[in-house]
């Protein structure tokens, strides 16, 4: 069974897409996951270089080298880690990522580095954050809450972070609202 990794799914909707144009494009997928689909067909190189475009079309960028295929791995592992955090996570995300794609994590964030230009905590402060704006946009939950769930000591160390981030406090981007928040994809 064939693997294609593919940059920039973050989400279930992205899934969704990615799906669509393969069945577009003939391609029968087995199995799709964040970055990642197996096919039950091998793919030619005019097929690929189709696909690649029309994927291209949605936002999505078809990877071939193992460094790129790595790292979008990390992307979406850190997404995954992000979202599902609950604030009772105890490990902690090195752990996690070398678990998750069996490397060690000194070759991966050497690479992600390399790769992205910026570092996996800085990634990863960046993605806690949007998720942070998300939370606050469905004023739910007390930055208490929020700060918990996303896994901060306390409410200052996330409102510190978040204006190094974004240039606002919490409350202030409570009340500026939507316009504020970015795609996943543009992290």
């Amino acid at each position: 069974m064939p693997t294609l990794y593919i940059k920039n799914m973050v989400c279930a909707r992205c899934k969704w897409v990615v799906k669509k144009v393969l069945q577009e494009n003939g391609i029968t997928p087995l199995s799709v996951a964040l970055g990642e689909v197996e096919t039950a067909q091998n793919i030619g190189p005019e097929q690929l270089s189709h696909l690649a475009r029309a994927l291209a079309e949605h936002g999505f960028k078809l990877l071939e080298d193992r460094s790129s295929r790595l790292v979008s791995q990390a992307k979406s592992a850190i997404v995954e880690y992000v979202q599902a955090s609950d604030g009772g996570r105890r490990e902690n995300l090195s752990t996690y990522l070398t678990e998750r794609l069996h490397q060690e994590y000194s070759y991966l964030s050497n690479l992600f580095s390399l790769v992205e230009g910026t570092t996996i905590e800085q990634y990863y402060i960046a993605q806690r954050i949007e998720r942070a704006k998300e939370l606050l946009v469905y004023d739910e939950l007390s930055l208490n809450e929020i700060a918990f769930k996303l896994g901060y000591s306390n409410v200052a160390h996330l409102s510190s972070q978040f204006k190094k981030v974004t240039g606002l406090t919490p409350t202030h981007f409570k009340t500026v609202g939507v316009s504020k928040r970015k795609g996943l994809e543009e992290l």
